[in-house]
Formats: C-alpha cells, structure tokens, sequence
C-alpha cells in the first residue's frame, strides 16, 4: 500500500507494483494532485495531443527578467534602471517592459510564468537545465526537442524535413541528444533567413550550382557506389545509400521550398522585421506548416554583464517586433492552436544593477528566479504564472521548474512525462524526473492548460 505523508510517498506491503509506486509517488513527490491528474486525463491532455508543433525562442546568454517581462518600477533606479514606466497590456493588470509595446498588444495570447528558477549560475550547466527539463546527474539527458523528435520517429514521423531543427545555430554548451545519440542532434540550418533563399547545408543547392548538375553528381556517385558494392559486399554501403537517397531527397524535392522566402509577401517579411531574429522567427513558421514537430530559434547576445541598458536598445525592438508578428501570424492561419511556442534562456539577471566600473549597468547571471512566456499549443494566454518578490529576487508564490514546463509541455504534445526513454546501457531513464520523484517541483500547469 502507499503510505503518504505530506510531500513523501512511502511504500509498504501490499498488492501495489513497483512501477505503480513509481507512478503514483510521482505524482505526490512533484506537487501534482490525484485531482489535477484526473483533470488532465479529463480533458484528454493526458494521452491525446494538443499541440503538433514547438517553435522554442531561446535567448542564449541570459535574458533579464526585469528589462522584460517582469518590470518592477517600485524597486527603485538601482533595480529598475531607465525603465520606469511599464506598458500596460491588453490585458487587466499585466504590464510588460516599455520597450515591448508591440508584444503588450498580444498578450491575451500569451502566458508569463514570473517565477521559474532553478538556482544554477552556470551557462553550461543552466542551458542543460533549462533545454533537458532535468538536473545534471550520471545520465547525459536529451534536449526536449530531441525527446520530441524521437518520440514523433517513434509514431511514424514521415516529413520530409528532419524533425528537430535549429535556426541557424546549434545551441552549443552541451549536447542536445544526449543518451539518444546522434539521430536526434538537432540539425542547424545555417544561411542568412533574412537572404530571398536561405543557403541551408544539404538542402538549398549552393549558388551557381543548378539542379541539373546536382542530379548529374548523383548520377555519377551511384555509378561509383555501384561498382564499390561489387567488388565488396559492405553493409556500410547500403546505409550510406539510404542517408544519399534522404540528402537528395532534401535537396531536390519539396523540403527545400521552406527556405525560399521570397515566395513572402514584402508586407510580412517588414512585419516580422528584416533582420536575423524576425526572419527566423517567420522561417519557423513556414517548417511548422510543413509539419517539423521541434523548431528552436538561437538568440544571442543576451550575457549582459556590462551596459545592460545599451544592449537592451538593441536587442528588445528585433524581440518584441519579430516575436509579436509569429504570434499574430500563427493566430491568423489557425496554427497557433496546435503550435507550441516559448520564450526563455538559461537564467534571469541579477535583480540590482552592477554600477561600478568594469561593469557600467550590467546584470550578472541569476537563476534564483527568471521569467519564461508560453503560447498557444494547448496553453492559454493572459495568465500570469506565479510571482517573484518585490525587486525580482526571488520566487515569491508558486515557485516552478524547469521540468514543470517540460512535463507540461509534452502532455500537450501527447508525451506521457510520466514514461521512459531508451537508454543503451540499460538505465532507467524517465522523460521527466518528476516521474522518479526526488525532484522539488510546483506540479504541471493545469492553471494554463
């Protein structure tokens, strides 16, 4: 039977299964009710998916929660800096940063968790955290995306494009696929999104190289293929013609019209705004409506330990303008129904700002508490999630984690976080380390779902 007490779960004897115990602990070792578990399963978040798609804007560096979504004005100059006066959005008593008037138009599609932490100050170690939805431990986990990514191999993926993609970097600091192994790296398209045609490695032919002279290498290259397997029968030749077959594939069939974005509209393309981030951001939404499950986004420049303030001139318009424009495009073509989409990085910034020389304004890094901003999917917008305290230090109600949003994340997307993944060795590696129960955790967000 099981014994609970509290937080703690406890088993005793009885005719309950292990793996029962391990279900059940869960759910009262993370902060997840019984009830909010019916409720999920209720509404069919539970086994049936929601969401098809997620395009994860991820701020590498670090992005300050209080020059963004989480402006504290009554902090004082030393916390709040030039940003005073917060804009009021469309919806009652959310307010946003000033410098994001754009995205405080489209708020009611939106949801601010305004108390993530974590407690990690490392780059390495918190991009891990926050990308594997898991603490570090003896398991090098996948990033969600790769979990994602398996999981839609797993159920008959057939698209033509690979299913976890990167615009245009790799995220860097670890590695994405962890135990998965390298089938689920994420594949970075590298190129310029904000060219006519997006130069991508393996899909879009180079300049100058038509596709008359590609079909022709191919020609050539299975010619010599050939005669190799002729003179020996290697399996390793046979499996380089399937990965052949699916690079071609790529270059030559449909996939590659995704990255020609002159077929948009000069007006949307001005929306999104002409630069990396607003291009990506439209990029994502043209894979997503040929059906790639995971796409993320990599945003630099947010490791703001000196002139905080100068670098928020230049990075906010491009954020607010570029995220705002998916929001609305998503909404206006019925995707934004079935497309996850979220907005975080590593950590927050400290809360007080760093005056002195060398630093001039700057914010070190904070993952004590942070903001993240999740849409559509199955998530509901005009909510905020939580709290943090008056000048930003710490979660002051409903703290949440980073396997919070994880677990909440693939419930809508039809993932039991409650499951396991493969692992080589034969390890027992949840999807979620709610599922193991030895995790702190505020539970799922069925406030938002």
């Amino acid at each position: 039977m099981l014994d609970i007490q509290g937080r703690r779960v406890s088993f005793s004897r009885g005719g309950v299964s292990r793996r029962d115990f391990l279900r059940v602990g869960a759910l009262g070792a993370a902060g997840l009710s019984l009830a909010d578990w019916f409720k999920i399963k209720a509404q069919g978040a539970g086994t049936e998916a929601k969401a098809k798609s997620v395009i994860q804007l991820w701020m590498a560096g670090g992005p300050t929660h209080l020059d963004t979504f989480d402006p504290k004005p009554k902090a004082g100059a030393d916390y709040c800096g030039p940003y005073k006066n917060p804009v009021q959005t469309n919806v009652s008593g959310i307010q946003l940063c000033e410098m994001l008037p754009m995205l405080a138009k489209q708020a009611e599609k939106f949801s601010i968790i305004r108390s993530m932490t974590h407690g990690n100050n490392s780059h390495e170690t918190a991009s891990y955290i926050m990308q594997t939805g898991t603490m570090p431990s003896d398991l090098v986990y996948p990033s969600i995306g790769a979990v994602v990514a398996y999981k839609m191999d797993q159920a008959g993926y057939q698209g033509s494009l690979p299913p976890y993609m990167s615009l245009t970097s790799p995220l860097g600091r670890f590695s994405e696929c962890g135990f998965l192994g390298t089938n689920y790296k994420t594949f970075a398209s590298g190129g310029n999104p904000d060219a006519d045609r997006v130069s991508v490695q393996g899909i879009v032919a180079p300049a100058g190289v038509t596709e008359q002279r590609l079909q022709d290498r191919r020609t050539l290259l299975e010619s010599v293929d050939a005669l190799a397997r002729d003179m020996e029968d290697n399996k390793k030749f046979e499996a380089m013609t399937e990965y052949q077959q699916r690079a071609y594939s790529l270059i030559l069939g449909d996939a590659k019209q995704a990255f020609e974005m002159s077929e948009e509209k000069d007006e949307t393309r001005e929306r999104y705004g002409r630069n990396r981030f607003g291009q990506s951001c439209l990029l994502a939404r043209r894979l997503v409506e040929r059906g790639v499950p995971f796409i993320t986004i990599n945003s630099g420049g947010w490791d703001t330990h000196r002139d905080n303030f100068g670098r928020m001139k230049v990075l906010l318009p491009p954020l607010d303008q570029g995220f705002s424009a998916l929001l609305e495009d998503l909404a206006q073509r019925g995707l934004l129904e079935t497309t996850i989409v979220t907005w975080f990085g590593e950590f927050g910034r400290t809360p007080k700002i760093a005056q002195g020389a060398p630093w001039d304004g700057g914010r070190h890094h904070y993952g004590t508490v942070m903001s993240a901003v999740v849409a559509g999917g199955g998530f509901k917008g005009g909510i905020v999630v939580g709290e943090s305290d008056a000048k930003g230090e710490q979660p002051a109600e409903r703290p949440t984690y980073p396997w919070d949003l994880s677990a909440s994340m693939y419930t809508l997307l039809g993932i039991d976080p409650m499951g396991t993944l493969p692992h080589p060795h034969g390890c027992v590696a949840y999807v979620t380390p709610v599922a193991g129960g030895d995790v702190e955790s505020g539970g799922i967000l069925t406030e938002i779902m």
